[in-house]
């Protein structure tokens, strides 16, 4: 089992990416990727869970990874990079902070794409939001953050 977190603030332009889908008519997140929080918290937790290091330490915010890099492919690199050493993801717990935009309309597609991302079925992801009780930067609008919960299985021998 593994844990992690990750928070990332709007940044110019439009373009939302979250838990794997395209939030329309909300401004992007800045990062060095395309800032989805939610997906950068499964992997990390993927990573820890499995003993594979950190997402900054396999996806480095510089010149060895592209600017703007789907998260999406980020986290499939992950899965493959689980599936060299053996493991499998099982399961993910996730929760969502934003004080804006309103995501609850969007979480049956993001369990649904973060399902197809890790290769499991539905059911084995959970999505929930909170709006933060409205404090601090998360429920002022300024960041969103994501905190994550994965399981992982000895799915073979590691190569």
């Amino acid at each position: 089992m593994g844990f992690s977190t990750d928070a990332h603030p709007f940044g110019p332009g439009d373009g939302l990416w979250l838990a794997g889908v395209e939030i329309p008519a909300a401004p992007r997140l800045h990062g060095h990727s395309d800032g989805d929080a939610a997906l950068h918290a499964i992997a990390g937790a993927l990573l820890g869970a499995s003993g594979l290091g950190d997402l900054g330490t396999v996806y480095p915010a510089d010149e060895r990874t592209r600017p703007g890099i789907a998260s999406g492919e980020l986290l499939r690199g992950v899965v493959r990079r689980l599936a060299d050493a053996g493991w499998q993801p099982a399961a993910v717990d996730l929760t969502i902070l934003a004080g804006r935009p309103r995501i609850g309309e969007h979480v049956p597609a993001m369990r649904d794409a973060i399902a197809e991302l890790l290769g499991v079925g539905s059911d084995a992801v959970s999505v929930k939001a909170s709006t933060g009780n409205l404090s601090g930067d998360v429920g002022g609008g300024r960041v969103i953050e994501a905190h994550a919960v994965a399981t992982v299985f000895r799915a073979g021998p590691a190569s």
